[in-house]
């Protein structure tokens, strides 16, 4: 007998630790949930029951008001896709489920309640909000999940994505459904119905993911890209402080491509000048504003390739232009000052090499 005896007792040891462990795994934030016997609070704090709540909920929902509810979201057709729709038919869900079982805390009312909010919303009657409801006889479990779907949410691809809608509106259900039976302080149950919201969502970034559309690839850059210098820097300058802010937004632009690239190995950059002043001067001014450009696409570009500068002065015009008003000139001659780039990249064997 003694030895029975001590087979209870450490068998209650065990179950209480078990217990005390599951609680535990639920991470409850309210302290009332985790109280026992005559020292439970049984206060509004503790989710006793008030006129408001009482006033706000019938008596008590019958399979009747399920069916119809059940019966008006199916006649919504399409509209029951998605988010709201997903979450009014698992509100449907969880009342049935607490109501077979007889449940008489208020849960299938609230339950009940929530599904008719989203119905009526998606019938045109009312705005539905993605907020979720604080109910009285529902504690918060597992605040990280919680987060994980909340994070879900905020993806910019949630708006789109109906299957990551759906999974999570029912699982901010269920979520809310295992805060029930925390508690009722069956925490076993809780435990379970968490578990299998945790197994549901595991998947959830891939579904996102999945939704994402397709990232367009940037246009190939060309082998090679002339820069008016007039638009690049200010009237007889060609140092990195004589940039104009449109010449400083185009060559980030260009940065931001060549490291898009990818395959870019080098870059040669030459500058030019008209034929109007000296040639040492235009030599000059010409290797000057190919070199800003070389380090200024080096920079920010923060990809490894190769940058070179050259200056070739007045050769090689673009245009030939004989007017005698000298503004008339300089402003035919444009197409002469400029900044050219050659773009060297990786041979596609070279590139089949190194995948």
């Amino acid at each position: 007998m003694k030895i029975i005896a001590m087979a209870i007792a450490a068998s209650a040891v065990l179950a209480g630790c078990a217990s005390q462990a599951t609680r535990d795994s639920l991470q409850i934030q309210d302290p009332t949930v985790l109280e026992e016997g005559l020292r439970a609070s049984q206060s509004e704090q503790a989710g006793a029951a008030t006129d408001a709540w009482v006033g706000a909920y019938p008596a008590s929902v019958g399979r009747a008001q399920l069916d119809d509810e059940q019966h008006r979201l199916q006649a919504l057709g399409a509209k029951q896709a998605g988010y709201f729709g997903a979450k009014a038919q698992c509100w449907i869900y969880a009342a049935r489920e607490e109501h077979a079982q007889y449940n008489h805390w208020g849960f299938v009312e609230e339950a009940a309640h929530q599904a008719d909010q989203l119905i009526g919303a998606l019938e045109g009657r009312g705005q539905a909000s993605v907020e979720n409801p604080k109910l009285r006889t529902a504690a918060i479990v597992r605040p990280d999940l919680w987060q994980r779907l909340m994070a879900a949410k905020s993806s910019p691809a949630f708006a789109s994505c109906q299957p990551a809608q759906e999974r999570v509106a029912c699982a901010e259900v269920e979520l809310t459904h295992a805060g029930h039976e925390a508690w009722t302080h069956s925490f076993d149950a809780s435990a379970q119905r968490v578990a299998e919201v945790q197994q549901k969502i595991a998947d959830l970034p891939a579904v996102l993911n999945a939704c994402q559309p397709p990232r367009k690839e940037p246009p190939p850059l060309p082998s090679s890209i002339t820069l008016p210098t007039d638009t690049l820097f200010r009237f007889d300058r060609g140092d990195l402080n004589g940039l104009l802010p449109q010449g400083r937004a185009s060559l980030d632009a260009l940065a931001r491509d060549l490291a898009a690239a990818g395959d870019v190995t080098a870059v040669r950059t030459e500058g030019y000048t008209d034929r109007l002043g000296s040639d040492s001067y235009n030599m000059r001014l010409s290797r000057q504003r190919a070199e800003t450009v070389a380090g200024y696409l080096r920079e920010r570009s923060e990809a490894n390739i190769a940058m070179s500068a050259v200056g070739r002065g007045k050769a090689n015009p673009v245009v030939q232009c004989n007017e005698r008003d000298r503004e008339a000139l300089i402003a035919c001659l444009a197409p002469n000052r400029r900044v050219e780039l050659s773009i060297a990249r990786k041979s596609s064997g070279a590139q089949a090499a190194a995948r």
